[in-house]
């Protein structure tokens, strides 16, 4: 098995030279060196630890399901990699999804959204601790139904190689059929925006559709605020991929009970037993009491 995605840093880093230079004789603010810096350490390290031990718990995981696949779908004929390929996006879309509304996956996707610019670097600043974490298990459905594990991991490859481009400012609009249908630079920009409008938003990987159906689409308004509600404040990778996990610890330790303890890990982000912290679902309900208000 082949790893697409180590196969494509060169052109990674290509795109992202190129967008720099762009970037730089427009004189625009999309770069900061030491957030991009942080951005490719991250991506270095996504790299390493997926080699080393993440590729083998996914692999592993989906192989021991695949043993009790319901089919066998030959991957020889095109119609299956089609089916395929609508199936691996509808598990990536509730995958994402899920990840900004329990901390427990947020905690490793966080670092995705960690980046207060909007860059193709942005796109390399990716988990450490997603795939040992569990990440997987959105994904399992599909060997079960008897798509090889090979082919699971190729067709998410190939979904994180489309995300690459979409993390860009420089684009600002596509025509109207690919944006109704696709993610976009647009939609995506979008949903790495802090705006309160924004929180939640477009989280396709290949294909919008699966937003516009669920009830999670904004159009792109405005240029977003990047980053989170409450940034990180540090370029240090190390910070950047464990402050979640950190912060789930002190709440834990303070939490009183057993059903706070569950809420501030498994609960949504922002969530707090005493009100002291809000959810993006409070922030609108409070936003909407005041507009009402007033």
């Amino acid at each position: 098995m082949r790893d697409l995605i180590q196969y494509a840093i060169p052109g990674f880093v290509i795109l992202l030279i190129v967008e720099i230079l762009v970037t730089v004789r427009q004189q625009k603010d999309y770069y900061i060196f030491k957030d991009t810096a942080s951005s490719l350490s991250m991506g270095i390290g996504n790299v390493i630890i997926s080699a080393i031990i993440g590729k083998a718990v996914v692999f592993g995981a989906l192989s021991l399901v695949y043993q009790f696949r319901l089919f066998t779908i030959d991957m020889t004929q095109w119609w299956a990699w089609v089916i395929l390929f609508f199936a691996e996006d509808f598990s990536y879309y509730w995958f994402h999804r899920i990840s900004h509304s329990s901390r427990y996956f947020w905690a490793s996707h966080v670092v995705h959204h960690s980046s207060v610019k909007y860059n193709l670097g942005t796109a390399l600043r990716q988990t450490w601790t997603g795939n040992i974490t569990g990440a997987f298990i959105f994904w399992l459905w599909l060997p079960l139904l008897g798509f090889s594990p090979v082919a699971v991991m190729t067709m998410q490859a190939i979904s994180l190689l489309y995300q690459f481009w979409i993390h860009t400012e420089l684009i600002h609009k596509l025509p109207a059929p690919i944006e109704f249908m696709f993610n976009t630079p647009s939609h995506h920009r979008v949903h790495h925006g802090s705006d309160l409008a924004y929180l939640d938003k477009n989280h396709a990987g290949i294909l919008i559709i699966w937003d516009r159906l669920f009830g999670t689409f904004e159009p792109e308004r405005a240029r977003p605020t990047y980053g989170l509600t409450t940034n990180v404040d540090s370029h240090n990778p190390v910070r950047i991929a464990f402050h979640e996990w950190s912060a789930i610890w002190r709440d834990l330790s303070q939490s009183g009970s057993l059903r706070n303890a569950l809420g501030y890990v498994f609960g949504p982000p922002g969530w707090s037993h005493d009100g002291s912290r809000k959810t993006t679902k409070q922030l609108r309900e409070q936003q909407r009491e005041v507009s009402e208000h007033h």
